[in-house]
């Protein structure tokens, strides 16, 4: 039952990966694409290396997990809002698309 479980893990994952890869090649600018990297890609790494903790059982491959998800999540946001705040600096903003911008001087 425990590989089942991991195998819904891993493969919902792998969805999501492909789902963030594909909306990184279509979205149309960059804080689409922004959010797409984040999002979808950060939460399939989870159900990935859930799948793996699951699927290996060990007390070393758990405790690396949580250590990369907890570096993921603390990392992600971080390295979006740089990304954001690029964008926005150098002028790939359409203020037309947005009904408020709070990083206008």
């Amino acid at each position: 039952m425990t590989d089942v479980i991991a195998g819904i893990f891993l493969v919902t994952g792998a969805l999501l990966a492909l789902a963030a890869s594909i909306a990184l090649v279509r979205f149309p600018d960059v804080f689409s694409r922004m959010h797409a990297a984040t999002k979808p890609q950060t939460l399939g790494l989870i159900c990935i290396l859930v799948g793996l903790a699951l699927r290996l059982q060990t007390t070393v491959a758990t405790t690396t997990v949580l250590l990369i998800i907890a570096f993921q999540l603390l990392t992600a946001p971080v390295a979006s809002h740089m990304v954001g705040r690029a964008g926005h600096r150098i002028g790939l903003l359409d203020p037309k698309r947005l009904s408020r911008n709070d990083l206008d001087d």
